[in-house]
C-alpha cells in the first residue's frame, strides 16, 4: 500500500473549503454548495473557525477507526481535515492541561445525527484518557448507559429510526490527570405524550417492543404479556418492524446494559413490571353508566386487564378501578367526590400512564446518576455534552405545546452561542493585543423576552391562564396572548390589536405565530392549557402510593395522605423554564465547543443532498450568522511558527531555514510579499489575516512556489542520478577490465599445465613399458621352471596311485571271496529255520508299517489345541479302533491341561465356581443356562467408594465376597423391599439400601439349607438352624438378578468354613420358617401384567404364591 502523504494544515489537498470563515463568496448558495461538493466526497465535516458542521451520510464510513483516533490525538485543531475528533481532542486537551472546564453542544433536527455524534465525542474521550480496571469500569459504565437511556428515551419517528425523545445533558468528571471519575446526567421534556399516541408511521418507546420481541417466554409470563404487538392499544401496528433494527438483540443488550452499570436483578425486575403495567393500562376501556340521580357515570369493560395490572404492581383491585371512576377533590378541609363520566376516566387512564412512564425514566436517570457518580470528593474537572432537541417546524399548524418548548430552549441555546462566540473572539483580540471593534449582529434576547417574561412573557400568560378559578381554555388563552404581546413585533395573530395580520389567510383564527431566529413558526393553540397543567387526579397518586411495588411507591411520592399538599404542583412550562435557566447557568461557566448536525434528506438514505432541506436547516441554525459573526475582525488566525514554516519559500531571507525568532521572520516575509497592511495584523503569539483573499493568494503563491522547488529538486535528483550512475559504470568497467585479466593468465596457465602433464604421462608410460617387459620376461623363466617341476611331480604321483590301485584290488578280492565264503557257510546253516518262521516275520513288519504310516497321518491331520474343537480325524483301519479312540482321550486331555496351564489363579478359582454352579443347576434350574455366559463378579456395589455406603463399611472388617441389592420379600403381603446382601468368610449380612444400617446378620454355621423353584425365577429362601439367635424372625425369602452366582459362592463358603456341603433344595413347592408358623411357597406359571417380572402374593395365613411367566 503505498504511502499517504503526511498533512500539517487544513489548508492541504483540501476538497472545497474546510473552514467556511474562509468561504469566498460568502452566501447561501456558495454555502450549500460548499456543503455539497464536500458531501459527494464523503467530507462530512466541515469547520465554522472551532464549530464543526457535521452532515449525517446513513452509512458507515471508514474515519471512526482506532487508527484515526490515534491520528488526531495530540494534533492541534486546524493541523488535519475537519473532523469531530479534532474537537474532541481539542475539548479534552485544553481540559487536562489548561484545567478548563469545557461543555459540547450537539444540536439539530431529528434525524442529524445527534446521538451518533454523542456517542463518538464519549468514545474518543474514553479511547484516548488513561487506562486502569478501576478507569475501564468507570468509561465501560459511562458508555452503557447510552443503551438504556436510548431503550426508554428513543423512538422510531417518520424522520429517524431512533430519535431522541429527551434533551440529555451529561457532565463528565475527570481527576487531575485526565482520568475519567464518574459523571452526571441531567434529563429535560421526555415526550410522555407519545406513551399513549403516536402519530402515523411512528413508534411507541423502543423499550415496549424490545420487551415483546426479546423476552423469553418464561419471562412474558411472570410480566402477564403476551408476544402479539396487536394486543396492545398503546403500539402502532404501522411501524411495528423497523427495518435494520433487530428488537430482541437490543433487548439484550439493554439488560446487558443495565446490569454492568449497576442494576440490581430485583431493579431490573422492578422496572420491567412498571413497563408493563404501562403497556397494559392502555387496554383498559370503559363504557358509560347512568346513575340515579342522572348523572353519568363509567365502568371498566373487562376487568382482566385491571386484574393483572394490580397483581403486577400490587395494588388493591377495588382502590385502582375506584380511581378511574371518581375524583376526590379537596378544599378547605373539605373532600367533595365526583363521577367521571366516560371521557374523564379515558383521561384519567393516559395520564396514568404519561405519568408511571415519565417518573419511571426520572428514575431510571436519577438511578444511573448513582452509578456513575464520582466516589471521591476531590476537586474535579467537567466536561458536559448536551445532546438535546433542535429547532422544530411542523408544516399545517402541527407545531403544539412539545414544539414551542423545544424552540425556547434553541432560542436559549442561540442566545448563549452568539454571547461565547463573542466573547472567544474578544478575549482571543485582548489576549493577542489586536483593537476590538463591536460587530453587528442580530440579538435574540428581545424573542426570549417574549416568551420567558416573569410578567408578560408567553410562558407566565399560560401558567397564570392555568391557574386561575373558572372557566380555562385555549381559547381563552389566545385571547390573553393578544391582549399582551399584540404589539411586540415578534409576535402575529390574527386576532391581536394589530391590524396588519386581520386579513392574513395563512394564519388559522386559533393559532398565533412567533418570529424565531430561525424563521417564523405558527403554533396551534389547541392542547397548550392540558399539556401545561400536566394534571393527575390526586386519587390515582394515592392508589399507586399504596401500591406494593415498591419501585411504584417510590414514584408517587405525593399520594402519601400524610403529606397531602393543597398547593398546586408547578405546571410542565415553568418546570422546563426553570430547567433551561440551570442549563444555561451551568454552560455559561464552561468552555463551549459547538457541533451542528444536518440531515442531508428525509429519505435516510445515502448520497442523497437536498438543497433546500439542507438550506432550510444553515437558516435556523444561523450557521451563516456565525461565519459573519468569525468573520466580522479577522477571518484567519495562526501561530507565528507554522506561518513561517509554511511559508518561509516565498521569501529568499527565509529560505530554506531562518534563525531569528518568528514573528520578525513572519514580518519579513509579508513585507517581501508586498501585502497591504490594513489585510494583517500582528499579535503577541499569532498573525491576524483579514481577508480570505488574502490567504488563498498566499496559499496560490506556495503552491507555484513549491511546484518550482520540485522542478529543482528534480533537476538536482536527476543531476545526482547521473553522477552516481557514472561513477558506478566507471567502477564496473575497472572491476570487469581486472576480471579479464585474470581469467586471460588463469587460461593461459591451464594451457602449459596441461602440456606439462601430457609430456610426464607419456615418460612414465615409456618407463613402466619397458618395466612391464622386463618383469614379463623374469615371469616367463619362473613359470617354465615351475611347469616343468609340476609335470615331473605329476609322472611320480601316477606311478604311486597306478602301484597303490593294483595292491587295493588285491585285497579287496580277497575280502568279496571271503564274505561269499561266509554267505555261504551261514545261508547253508540257516535254510533249515527260514521256512517255519517266515509268515509271523512278515505280518510283524507289515504291521509296524501300517503303524507308522498311521502316526505320521495323524500329525498332518492334528486337530486345533482349542478344548471345545470337536474336530478328531477319521479312523484309517478298523484294527486301530481302540487305539484311536484312547489316542483321541489322551490329546483332549492334553491340550486341557495345556490350556488350563494358562490360568490365573484368579480365573481358576471363577471357572471352579461355573463348575461347580455346573454340577448344582445344570439339569435342575431354568435359569441356570442364561447364567452360564455371565461372569461371576461378587461385588455389584462399590461399597469402599461409595460415601454412602461409608458407615456400613466400617462396620463390616472381613473381605467381601459378594455384595448385591436383594428385594426381600415381606412375610405379611409378599411385597418387596430393597435391601444390600453381604456375604463374607463366616457370614451373611442383610444392610438398609438408602444408609446402609445393617439389619441382620447370621453366621454360616446357622445357615441349613437354601431352597428355590425349578422356573425361570430369582426367588429363593435361606434357612436357618432353628433355636439359633439369627432364626428368632425366621427364615429369608429372597429375590434377586444373580441367583446362580449367589447360590453357587454361600455354598462354596460354607463348605471351606464349615466343611460340610450345603443343602440346595430345587423344588416349585417349599416350606418356610416365618417366626413360629411355617408358610408354603408355591411357584405357578402365568402371564403377567408387569412383563416378565415374576410377583410374589400372600394368599392366606399358610401359602405365599409366585406367579413366574
Amino acid at each position: 500500500m503505498a504511502k499517504m502523504e503526511v498533512k500539517t494544515s487544513l489548508l492541504d489537498d483540501m476538497i472545497g473549503v474546510g473552514d467556511m470563515v474562509l468561504l469566498e463568496p460568502l452566501n447561501e448558495d456558495s454555502f450549500i454548495n460548499n456543503l455539497k461538493k464536500r458531501f459527494d466526497h464523503n467530507e462530512v465535516y466541515t469547520y465554522i473557525g472551532s464549530v464543526v458542521i457535521s452532515i449525517n451520510p446513513y452509512r458507515s464510513l471508514p474515519i471512526y477507526t482506532p487508527e484515526k483516533v490515534e491520528e488526531y490525538r495530540n494534533r492541534n485543531f486546524y493541523e488535519l481535515s475537519p473532523h469531530i475528533f479534532a474537537l474532541s481532542d481539542e475539548a479534552y486537551r485544553s481540559l487536562r492541561d489548561q484545567d478548563k472546564d469545557q461543555c459540547i453542544l450537539i444540536t439539530g433536527e431529528s434525524g442529524a445525527g445527534k446521538t451518533e455524534a454523542s456517542k463518538l465525542v464519549m468514545s474518543y474521550v474514553a479511547a484516548v484518557c488513561g487506562k486502569g480496571a478501576e478507569v475501564n469500569q468507570v468509561k465501560e459504565q459511562l458508555l452503557q448507559s447510552n443503551p438504556v437511556l436510548e431503550a426508554f428515551g428513543n423512538a422510531k419517528t417518520v424522520r429517524n429510526d431512533n430519535s431522541s425523545r429527551f434533551g440529555k445533558y451529561m457532565d463528565i468528571e475527570f481527576d487531575f490527570k485526565g482520568d475519567p471519575l464518574g459523571g452526571v446526567i441531567s434529563n429535560y421534556l421526555l415526550e410522555k405524550s407519545r406513551v399513549v399516541k403516536q402519530p402515523r408511521g411512528e413508534r411507541n418507546f423502543h423499550i415496549f417492543y424490545q420487551i415483546l420481541s426479546g423476552a423469553s417466554e418464561e419471562f412474558l409470563c411472570k410480566l402477564k404479556l403476551e408476544r402479539d404487538f396487536s394486543r396492545y392499544n398503546y403500539l402502532g401496528l404501522d411501524s411495528a418492524k423497523v427495518n435494520g433494527v433487530d428488537d430482541a438483540s437490543n433487548f439484550r443488550t439493554v439488560r446487558n446494559a443495565m446490569q454492568i452499570v449497576g442494576f440490581m436483578d430485583h431493579e431490573t425486575q422492578s422496572v420491567f413490571e412498571v413497563v408493563a403495567a404501562v403497556l397494559k393500562l392502555g387496554n383498559i376501556e370503559f363504557k358509560p353508566e347512568s346513575r340515579a340521580n342522572g348523572l353519568d357515570e363509567s365502568k371498566i369493560k373487562d376487568k382482566n386487564e385491571l386484574k393483572e395490572i394490580c397483581e403486577l404492581t400490587g395494588i388493591d383491585q377495588s382502590v385502582l378501578e375506584r380511581a378511574f371512576s371518581f375524583r376526590t377533590v379537596e378544599a378547605k378541609q373539605e373532600k367533595v367526590s365526583t363521577t367521571l363520566n366516560v371521557a374523564q376516566a379515558y383521561y384519567a387512564r393516559d395520564a396514568l400512564a404519561k405519568n408511571l412512564y415519565s417518573r419511571l425514566f426520572s428514575w431510571l436517570v436519577t438511578r444511573i446518576n448513582e452509578s456513575i457518580k464520582a466516589q471521591t470528593k476531590v476537586r474535579k474537572k467537567v466536561m458536559g455534552v448536551l445532546d438535546i432537541y433542535g429547532f422544530e417546524i411542523f408544516e399545517n399548524a402541527d407545531n403544539s405545546f412539545e414544539q414551542f418548548i423545544i424552540n425556547y430552549c434553541n432560542e436559549k441555546l442561540q442566545q448563549i452561542f452568539i454571547e461565547l462566540t463573542l466573547k472567544e473572539e474578544q478575549e482571543e483580540y485582548i489576549r493577542e493585543g489586536i483593537e476590538w471593534t463591536n460587530i453587528e449582529y442580530f440579538n435574540n434576547a428581545i424573542i426570549c423576552d417574549l416568551i420567558e417574561n416573569n410578567q408578560t412573557g408567553i410562558l407566565a400568560m399560560l401558567d397564570e391562564e392555568c391557574l386561575r378559578p373558572g372557566t380555562v381554555t385555549d381559547d381563552t388563552f389566545l385571547e390573553k396572548l393578544n391582549q399582551v404581546c399584540a404589539t411586540h413585533q415578534h409576535f402575529e395573530s390574527r386576532m391581536s390589536k394589530c391590524s396588519r395580520f386581520l386579513n392574513d389567510t395563512s394564519l388559522p383564527h386559533s393559532c398565533f405565530r412567533i418570529q424565531h431566529y430561525a424563521g417564523k413558526v405558527m403554533y396551534q393553540v389547541e392542547g397548550f392549557v392540558d399539556k401545561n397543567n400536566d394534571l393527575l387526579y390526586r386519587d390515582l397518586s394515592q392508589a399507586m402510593w399504596k401500591a406494593n411495588h415498591s419501585l411504584i411507591k417510590a414514584l408517587f411520592p405525593e399520594g402519601n395522605p400524610a403529606k397531602i399538599n393543597l398547593k398546586r404542583p408547578p405546571t410542565a412550562g415553568s418546570q422546563f423554564k426553570a430547567s433551561v435557566a440551570t442549563l444555561m447557568k451551568n454552560l455559561q461557566t464552561k468552555n463551549p465547543n459547538y457541533i451542528r448536525c444536518i440531515k442531508p434528506n428525509d429519505k435516510k438514505a445515502a448520497h442523497i443532498f437536498n438543497d433546500a432541506l439542507v438550506c432550510h436547516q444553515i437558516r435556523y441554525l444561523g450557521l451563516l450568522e456565525n461565519v459573519r459573526v468569525r468573520r466580522a475582525g479577522y477571518a484567519f488566525r495562526q501561530a507565528y511558527e507554522p506561518c513561517l514554516e509554511r511559508y518561509k519559500m516565498l521569501c529568499k531571507q527565509t529560505w530554506p531555514h531562518w534563525r531569528g525568532p518568528a514573528r520578525a521572520g513572519v514580518e519579513v516575509l509579508f513585507d517581501e510579499l508586498g501585502i497591504p497592511e490594513e489585510e494583517f495584523s500582528f499579535g503577541r503569539s499569532k498573525i491576524f489575516i483579514r481577508n480570505p483573499r488574502t490567504l488563498f493568494k498566499l496559499e496560490d503563491l506556495r503552491k507555484q512556489r513549491l511546484e518550482d522547488l520540485a522542478t529543482l529538486i528534480e533537476k538536482i535528483y536527476r543531476g545526482w542520478k547521473c553522477r552516481t550512475r557514472f561513477l558506478l559504470m566507471k567502477k564496473s568497467q575497472v572491476v570487469i577490465a581486472s576480471w579479464a585479466r585474470r581469467y586471460a593468465q588463469q587460461k593461459r596457465y591451464q594451457k602449459i599445465k596441461s602440456s606439462a602433464i601430457i609430456v610426464q604421462s607419456y615418460i612414465r608410460g615409456w618407463k613402466a613399458r619397458k618395466l612391464l617387459r622386463e618383469l614379463k620376461h623374469l615371469k616367463r623363466c619362473n613359470e617354465a621352471v615351475t611347469i616343468i617341476a609340476a609335470y615331473w611331480h605329476g609322472t611320480q604321483a601316477r606311478r604311486e596311485l597306478k602301484r597303490l590301485k593294483e595292491e587295493a584290488r588285491r585285497k579287496h578280492a580277497v575280502a568279496v571271496i571271503w564274505a561269499y565264503w561266509l554267505g555261504l557257510k551261514v545261508r547253508r546253516e540257516y535254510r533249515k529255520f527260514f521256512r517255519a518262521n517266515a509268515g509271523r516275520k512278515i505280518y510283524e513288519f507289515t504291521l509296524q508299517r501300517l503303524m507308522q504310516k498311521y502316526f505320521l497321518e495323524m500329525k498332518k491331520k492334528m486337530p486345533s489345541l482349542s478344548p471345545i474343537d470337536k474336530n478328531w480325524p477319521a479312523r484309517p483301519y478298523l484294527f486301530l479302533d481302540s487305539t484311536h479312540k484312547e489316542l483321541k482321550r489322551i490329546f483332549h486331555l492334553w491340550r486341557c491341561k495345556k490350556y488350563r496351564d494358562q490360568f490365573t489363579d484368579q480365573q481358576k478359582l471363577i471357572y471352579e465356581e461355573k463348575l461347580e454352579a455346573s454340577e448344582l443347576f445344570k439339569d435342575k434350574k431354568a435359569l441356570y443356562p442364561a447364567s452360564v455366559g455371565q461372569p461371576f463378579q461378587g461385588a455389584y456395589l462399590e461399597i469402599s467408594e461409595n460415601p454412602k455406603y461409608k458407615k456400613l463399611k466400617d462396620a463390616v472388617d472381613e473381605k467381601i465376597i459378594i455384595a448385591e441389592v436383594v428385594n426381600k420379600i415381606n412375610r405379611a403381603n409378599g411385597k418387596a423391599t430393597s435391601r444390600i446382601f453381604l456375604l463374607t468368610k463366616n457370614n451373611v449380612l442383610l444392610a438398609d439400601q438408602k444408609n446402609g444400617t445393617i439389619k441382620s446378620e447370621v453366621p454360616l454355621g446357622d445357615v441349613t439349607k437354601v431352597s428355590m423353584s425349578s422356573q425361570n425365577d430369582g426367588f429363593f429362601a435361606v434357612h436357618l438352624k432353628e433355636g439359633s439367635e439369627a432364626a428368632t424372625k425366621g427364615d429369608f425369602l429372597l429375590s434377586s438378578d444373580h441367583l446362580i452366582e449367589m447360590a453357587t459362592k454361600l455354598y462354596r463358603t460354607t463348605l471351606s468354613q464349615t466343611k460340610q456341603k450345603l443343602n440346595i433344595e430345587i423344588s416349585d413347592e417349599f416350606l418356610v420358617q416365618f417366626k413360629q408358623d411355617k408358610v408354603c411357597v408355591k411357584f405357578i406359571q402365568g402371564s403377567q401384567k408387569n412383563g416378565n417380572i415374576p410377583t410374589c402374593k400372600r394368599k392366606n395365613n399358610r401359602l405365599l404364591e409366585v406367579a413366574v411367566p
